[in-house]
């Protein structure tokens, strides 16, 4: 089975040893994005919302990259510092996948990089 790596020079670098994105059997792994400015580099200023919405166009990039859109995502999972802020969280996830959402785990963690209060990772379904 073919493996390819996607980089999307449109969404922050990867901070560690792993790719933005893997395609494979038909899919698109995409590794989990945080609110980080692509052209700084440095984490986007505001709240959960705001962080939220940086998250996905970074995850929307990546996306794009790997021949995909927010429609062809089969599942996401959400990692948030604090529960607390769910509603405000998924008011901003709900306007990018506005009909027939993925399936989706949101889970809360102790901490994220770069001082993250939310990441988002994806697998959308892809032509082979």
């Amino acid at each position: 089975m073919k493996r390819e790596t996607v980089r999307s020079p449109r969404a922050p670098e990867a901070i560690g040893p792993y790719s933005q994105a893997v395609k494979c059997g038909g899919f698109l792994f995409c590794s989990g994005q945080i609110p980080l400015d692509p052209e700084t580099g440095k984490p986007v200023e505001g709240d959960i919302g705001e962080q939220t919405r940086r998250a996905l166009r970074n995850l929307e990039a990546v996306l794009a990259e790997g021949g995909a859109t927010f429609g062809s995502v089969v599942k996401t999972t959400v990692y948030m510092t604090d529960l607390a802020e769910f509603p405000a969280m998924n008011e901003v996830y709900r306007s990018f996948f506005p009909e027939d959402p993925p399936a989706r785990a949101t889970v809360q963690v102790s901490k994220l990089p770069a001082g993250a209060r939310v990441e988002i990772e994806a697998i959308a379904a892809v032509a082979t």
